[in-house]
């Protein structure tokens, strides 16, 4: 739920990305982000159609989904305050061919395509960040459908739990098994399952659409390969900085 006490509470320098900026470059960014509230459901963009703004996810985190002809869909990455939404904008095509839906409600700022894509063909330092992003968000894409392929359901629940919590500040997520199963390209039964074995092991709580880790180095050590390797992509590639609260 976005609340106005959490969009009173934002500023730019919460997306990890941003503030890992140069002075100079989020400084020039600064007059063109625009506060955005990201309720639960919202579609950023759809498979194929029109991509105006890029968006940078503060406390709000954003499902990649691959939408298939007979709408079945699949999570193919997340992005929440590590990064943004919208790389085809910069990387040389309009659209893609992906849904991006915000998963976890909150806040986050956008920009015009077109005031990103001049900082990125004017400063180097800009170009070589969000490439790095861009080769971490591939890595998480890859991992993902390897993970899909070969590991069974309940390390694939824990390895999307983990990348959750990453991305928020409390160890709870709001989310129904069907749409798990939905993200994950599962059958209901087999999320009902897995997260029936996570909590009788005592790993997590679940009730009514919420999810409760209670014991993260136990789903750490439950989890398969995968998480780990997206992980130390993420940290090698992207050696965020802090920024402070500046008013826009």
């Amino acid at each position: 739920m976005v609340t106005a006490a959490s969009v009173r509470r934002s500023h730019p320098g919460q997306n990890r990305l941003l503030a890992a900026l140069p002075a100079p470059d989020y400084e020039s960014l600064l007059p063109h982000l625009e506060l955005m509230p990201m309720p639960l459901g919202q579609a950023v963009y759809e498979s194929g159609g029109p991509q105006g703004f890029v968006y940078f996810p503060t406390d709000s985190i954003v499902s990649l989904l691959y939408v298939l002809e007979d709408g079945a869909s699949t999570e193919i990455a997340v992005t929440g305050n590590e990064g943004l939404v919208g790389i085809s904008l910069f990387m040389g095509g309009e659209t893609t061919p992906s849904r991006a839906v915000v998963q976890s409600a909150g806040v986050g700022y956008r920009v015009r395509a077109a005031v990103l894509k001049k900082r990125f063909e004017s400063s180097g330092e800009v170009q070589h960040l969000l490439l790095r992003f861009t080769q971490a968000l591939i890595t998480q894409m890859t991992q993902t459908a390897v993970c899909n392929r070969h590991h069974a359901v309940d390390q694939q629940l824990c390895r999307w739990l983990l990348l959750m919590l990453d991305r928020l500040s409390s160890d709870e997520v709001r989310m129904t098994q069907e749409l798990i199963a939905n993200m994950l390209g599962v059958r209901r039964e087999g999320v009902t399952e897995a997260a029936g074995k996570l909590q009788a092991n005592g790993l997590i709580e679940y009730a009514r659409g919420r999810i409760r880790v209670l014991d993260r180095p136990r789903l750490e050590r439950s989890v398969c390969e995968c998480y780990a390797v997206v992980k130390r992509e993420y940290d090698r590639l992207l050696p965020y900085g802090k920024r402070p609260a500046v008013a826009t």
